[in-house]
């Protein structure tokens, strides 16, 4: 049978029909084309005709369009959809059209690196007659290899963390480069968000900046999914006007989005058959069928679980002659096994593959049909990421969304029309936060000194106050109507662009004394899940923890078989510094600014049986704290302000919901004031806060030493009060949903502490 009657059998099964809450058909859309265009260069056409290829998508054509009239261009289409050509027409025929041209192609991770350079390879090589060299320059390239990229390299492939550390303070190797640099191509632009994007548009000024210097000014062609405001973040990240291309030419299969819910295993108390099994069922149940499937587990832990029940219960199930294989994709694989898998996967190889978000961005894993989403990734951008990695070839397919029981899932089953309805979230970014800026501002002048009468075309109207403060500390210098470096230090080491730790813990396996390495995880998560007695699970094999040396960034392991699995029970807890800052809002409530140490503890763990995931007993764990301290804002309902009176009518459980609702609300709209992502924010609620002794919540920066955020949002209180106020308002949801309070909250008693916080009726 066709992939097509498979799918429809199976979602008529008794065994999954009753709990399928909607089946929604997105029907097949023919393809709009236009012919190759006059002026590409018959080298580029021969080459795709060869590949099958003998016309192009109409926004192909668009895109091809602007930038022969000079212009940038931010292309939006969903997955699949070509756009790797988009970039790639323009770039190759400027290369051909002068053998001195360069381009710089920059891609979130190694992995997409790899791949483009594979899809390049293809279409460039010197069987096909172009001769162009791609060079790919990143973490992983060797030394020896680094100066032919340099030098040699028509495309060099990189990604925005090598430019920031490794490329732009060592422009002088590079003038050969940057001098004849006609392309810049970002892809996947949508995650540069927040704290991250911030950061990447600033090392983009840099770039610009240094460019410049070497007499070329390069256009911009930019890639993104799905999101709201495309054109907004594209601008954002280059400083520079931008077209958008949104109108998508490629042709679309049939598609089947299905609601599942998991049955109910005890109606009094609402729980309901885990979502993993169900996940586990469902996929069995595709790759039985014939059906390639990608199933997206979120977590490290779940991923490896899930791919575990997948292999052993597929053990003995062969479809043509052969066994079907799934494999596990997730953070901490070595290179070598990310692209083995990532090759198995596009040779057919590899059925099936268990991943957490890694596989969420463009990777060409080839053909699947099903994509299979284990409760709700966190956003709608997302979710249809990851339900567009199958169905990439054309055909029909299936993305099944499997809920959990975590409030947001459940409200989407009871309500599934309002998951079709909820527009896409906006990616937002504020590369001018005083801490961001002055990061780069430092970077830049170590790279080029700064002209007076430059400043601001360069880095913005506050590029001044950031070199006046360095000029304070002694870190630059001001003579001649320029502004030098005057420090010994190398400034792009200490600037991370991502708020996660890059201090790795190395997993060694030392099992009959093999002393391989297997594996990496960053610091943080080290703690939460490679304790000793921890079970590690890798590539479906089972590790127990033996050593944490977390300060040699090493762990070690020893083969085990055990019938649990552990899970790290995690602590946080906040402490007060300093109270920089203290303002009452009128009567309504009070905010103090200050630092706070932020500390979070792994004290115990879990061990859960396989299959059941029945709590069999807990352990101990002996581990430093990890700490950050930063910036926050607390927010006080003391008993004499209008708030503290509102809350003081309510019980414990009433407040603790009432300040819940508040800081849901305020982690989802705040964002669109400071021009950052929710995620670079935290929020904790304190029912009768220890230090201040009434009920608080805070608002902190996530990310260590603050950037300025908390800040920002002191001098905005009221107008955010009103604005989530309104919110809640205008929310058509009786007591709370996703979409205001969120879990946890209660939309009534959150209205009240908001509308008195607001002091409005």
């Amino acid at each position: 049978m066709s992939v097509r009657d498979n799918l429809l059998q199976l979602l008529e099964d008794p065994e999954f029909a009753p709990n399928i809450v909607i089946n929604r058909l997105l029907p097949a859309q023919e393809g709009e084309y236009a012919p190759f265009p006059e002026d590409l260069d018959s080298r580029i056409v021969n080459a795709l005709n060869k590949r099958g290829i003998d016309r192009i998508y109409s926004h192909q054509a668009e895109v091809w369009r602007l930038t022969q009239k000079g212009r940038n261009v931010v292309v939006v289409t969903p997955t699949a959809s070509g756009k790797t050509l988009c970039y790639n027409l323009p770039c190759l025929n400027a290369l051909l059209a002068d053998e001195s041209a360069r381009c710089l192609y920059l891609f979130p991770t190694k992995a997409l690196s790899q791949d483009q350079q594979a899809e390049l390879n293809e279409i460039s090589g010197g069987n096909e007659g172009l001769n162009l060299k791609i060079a790919t320059y990143d973490g992983d390239t060797p030394e020896s290899l680094r100066v032919s990229a340099r030098d040699t390299g028509r495309i060099v492939i990189s990604n925005p963390d090598m430019l920031h550390t490794g490329i732009l303070p060592n422009h002088p190797k590079w003038i050969k480069f940057f001098s004849r640099l006609k392309y810049i191509v970002i892809d996947e632009a949508h995650a540069y968000r927040g704290v991250m994007g911030s950061h990447v548009a600033n090392v983009i000024r840099r770039l610009r900046r240094v460019t410049a210097f070497y007499g070329a000014f390069p256009q911009f062609i930019l890639c993104s999914a799905t999101i709201a405001n495309p054109a907004e973040l594209a601008y954002s990240l280059i400083g520079q006007d931008v077209e958008l291309v949104d109108k998508n030419g490629a042709p679309r299969g049939e598609k089947r989005i299905i609601l599942y819910n998991p049955p109910l295993v005890d109606a009094v108390q609402g729980i309901r058959r885990s979502v993993i099994t169900e996940s586990r069922r469902w996929m069995i149940a595709l790759l039985k069928a014939g059906v390639k499937t990608i199933l997206f587990a979120h977590s490290r832990i779940r991923t490896e679980v899930a791919a575990s029940y997948v292999n052993e219960d597929l053990e003995n199930i062969y479809t043509d002659n052969s066994r079907i294989r799934v494999e596990a994709y997730r953070g901490g694989l070595l290179p070598n096994e990310r692209r083995d898998i990532e090759r198995g996967l596009r040779e057919g190889e590899i059925q099936g593959v268990v991943s957490t978000n890694a596989l969420e961005l463009g990777i060409d894993i080839g053909g699947l049909d099903a994509s299979v989403v284990a409760g709700f990734p966190g956003s709608f951008n997302s979710f249809w990421q990851q339900s567009g990695r199958a169905g990439r070839r054309g055909g029909t397919s299936v993305s099944v969304f499997i809920a959990s029981v975590s409030p947001i899932d459940q409200f989407i089953m009871n309500d599934p029309e309002w998951f079709f309805r909820k527009s896409a979230e906006e990616a937002r970014i504020d590369p001018d936060n005083p801490y961001i800026l002055t990061d780069h501002v430092k970077c830049a002048c170590f790279e080029l000194p700064f002209i007076d009468k430059q400043l601001k075309e360069s880095f913005g109207g506050n590029a001044k106050e950031a070199l006046e403060y360095l000029e304070e500390a002694g870190i630059v210098r001001h003579a001649g109507g320029k502004w030098h470096w005057a420090d010994r230090s190398f400034p792009a080491e200490g600037v991370s662009l991502r708020s996660a730790s890059a201090d790795n813990i190395v997993i060694i396996d030392v099992t009959d004394g093999r002393n391989a390495v297997i594996g990496e995880m960053d610091r943080p998560s080290a703690k939460e899940m490679l304790f000793v007695n921890a079970v590690y699970i890798h590539r479906g094999r089972q590790y127990m923890v033996e050593r944490l040396d977390v300060e040699n960034r090493k762990c070690h392991v020893r083969e085990a078989d055990v019938n649990y699995f552990t899970d790290g029970l995690v602590k946080t807890d906040i402490q007060v510094l300093s109270e920089d800052e203290k303002r009452r809002i009128e009567t309504n409530l009070e905010a103090v600014l200050g630092d706070v140490l932020v500390r979070s503890q792994v004290t115990k763990f879990k061990k859960l049986r396989f299959r059941t995931h029945e709590n069999i007993g807990y352990g101990d764990i002996t581990l430093p704290e990890e700490e950050m301290q930063t910036r926050c804002l607390a927010l006080l309902f003391a008993p004499d302000t209008s708030s503290g009176k509102a809350l003081a009518a309510m019980d414990e459980q009433k407040i603790a919901e009432a300040l819940c609702g508040a800081g849901t609300l305020i982690r989802n709209i705040a964002p669109i004031f400071l021009l950052c992502d929710p995620r670079d924010l935290g929020i904790a609620e304190r029912v009768k806060d220890p230090h201040f002794g009434v009920p608080a919540l805070y608002i902190y920066d996530k990310y260590p030493g603050g950037t300025g955020l908390t800040e920002s949002l002191s001098n905005r209180i009221e107008t955010l009060f009103h604005a989530i106020g309104e919110a809640i308002e205008n929310c058509p949801c009786k007591n709370g949903c996703p979409s205001c309070v969120g879990p946890g909250g209660n939309k009534k008693t959150a209205s009240i502490l908001i509308k008195a916080a607001g002091n409005y009726p």
